[in-house]
């Protein structure tokens, strides 16, 4: 019970949090019925025993690297960028009776799925490979970012138009949906057709209409000029319009087939049970987030978590992951950014909950902004989060300064969504002792929403001699004062 002498007032002490959550707390949300997959979708443990299996060969180096290159074993030393050295992958080429290169094809792997995180120039075990044997939910996780990767898993042929291949990338979720939707094997030549078609709507969305300007005289080369693209000259390189489909089309199965989503041969693909299952559920997260009031998928960053904000963690971050999915990654996390850098202090907690499910990809644009005040607390908690740090501890790297700062950014975030009682009960995540020191180092942190802040906590708090501190407080910082 809160003392009514404000000298006396004890503040219990209790974890931070990124409280942008806080607000979604105190908002009861009708939770749309968990979708069931296709009819013949193998369940859970079965499908992750196929994942192992893809996986397996990936799982065995990881495991390698955990037990060989821990600090302070013979021979252990980082390898830049966690990629392997030639010692090291001849060192685990011989301990595992393998190839070099079936090592680094392997760690390649292992990185892609999760298996091994690298951070900055060092790599390390990641948490999937400890929940391996135990957690279906971690290993199918694993494979799913893995098939994400299928087009990195694969080289691309060298000798295709670089801007023809990320066409043919783009367009790939579309044939694999027509695939999954088929249920069962389809011509390559069709889905050849459908390719096509994709392609050329991406390259009409672009306005990228081939432009012959009208020829004042004719010349017998008029014709050729015509059959020419535009910006052609003789001897150009071919554009990216001359470049054939089908090779495109055939690579990109092979590298499907090459991360267990399908298997193709004798001229058609089928979907593998693991890929049908894993469409299917990228088909959910985008229905879910289509049927969301704010239309999230097609909406900027900022509607995006304005849409988000009164929904349940898991909710929002499945919202977060049909969003992520729709868009490039670098260009989603610079909205992302740039919407956390606004003036809603919700919207910025929420910005970098997004970023979590973003993960590895975002670390180096977490890393950037982590020198911007509003920001920083944020970036530090990610950081500290993404380099495997438990949530509940991760708050120990900022500063006391730093926690003061989030505990106001938060309470603006509730001041202006949440209800009084929860602004009342934020004062329990603060770092300070009491509500004096709480006051002296609020006023001293400097955030521009300090005022109100302190006037809306005055206004909800049930202490006549709190409420009465609180308000002389936010006076004080209003003029300038002490």
């Amino acid at each position: 019970m809160t003392s009514r002498n404000p000298r006396d007032s004890r503040l219990r002490l209790v974890s931070p949090r990124t409280l942008a959550a806080a607000p979604r707390a105190a908002v009861t949300q009708r939770r749309r019925p968990a979708p069931r997959p296709p009819e013949g979708t193998p369940p859970p443990v079965e499908l992750a025993r196929m994942a192992r299996a893809v996986l397996a060969d990936a799982a065995r180096v990881a495991r390698w690297a955990d037990a060989a290159l821990r600090p302070g074993r013979d021979g252990a030393s980082p390898d830049g960028k966690g990629s392997l050295s030639d010692a090291t992958a001849e060192r685990a080429a011989a301990d595992l009776g393998l190839t070099p290169d079936q090592v680094r094809h392997d760690w390649d792997t292992a990185r892609l799925a999760g298996l091994v995180e690298v951070h900055g120039d060092s790599a390390r075990p990641g948490w999937r490979l400890r929940a391996w044997n135990r957690d279906d939910s971690a290993v199918l996780r694993g494979w799913v970012a893995f098939f994400d990767a299928w087009s990195i898993a694969y080289p691309e042929p060298e000798d295709r138009e670089p801007a023809a291949v990320a066409e043919v990338v783009s367009a790939m979720p579309q044939v694999l949906s027509f695939l999954q939707l088929s249920a069962g094997p389809v011509p390559v030549e069709q889905l050849l057709d459908l390719l096509d078609q994709r392609v050329t709507e991406l390259r009409t969305e672009r306005c990228e209409v081939p432009y012959v300007p009208p020829l004042a005289h004719h010349h017998p080369s008029d014709e050729a000029l015509r059959a020419a693209p535009a910006d052609s000259e003789p001897g150009a390189e071919p554009t990216t319009e001359d470049t054939p489909l089908a090779p495109l089309l055939d690579w990109s199965l092979r590298a499907l087939a090459s991360v267990g989503a399908l298997t193709y041969g004798d001229g058609q693909a089928t979907l593998t049970p693991l890929g049908s299952w894993a469409v299917w559920v990228k088909l959910e997260q985008i229905c879910v987030a289509a049927q969301s009031p704010a239309g999230n998928i097609e909406v900027s960053a900022e509607d995006m978590l304005r849409g988000c904000a009164q929904l349940r963690p898991n909710a929002a971050r499945a919202e977060y992951r049909a969003w992520l999915a729709a868009r490039p990654v670098g260009g989603a996390v610079t909205e992302l950014i740039n919407a956390a850098r606004g003036e809603d202090a919700l919207i910025r907690g929420l910005a970098f909950e997004a970023l979590r499910v973003v993960g590895a990809p975002a670390e180096p644009d977490v890393r950037t902004v982590a020198d911007e005040t509003p920001l920083r607390p944020y970036a530090l908690l990610w950081l500290a989060e993404h380099d495997g740090a438990d949530p509940e501890d991760a708050h120990e790297v900022l500063t006391r300064e730093e926690s003061t700062w989030l505990w106001v950014d938060t309470a603006a975030a509730v001041a202006d969504h949440g209800e009084a009682p929860l602004l009342v009960r934020h004062l329990e995540s603060a770092v300070q002792a009491t509500v004096p020191a709480l006051l002296d180092e609020v006023r001293a942190v400097g955030h521009p929403r300090t005022v109100q802040v302190l006037v809306a906590l005055a206004a909800a708090h049930p202490d006549p001699a709190l409420a009465k501190a609180v308000r002389r407080a936010a006076f004080q910082v209003h003029t300038g004062g002490r």
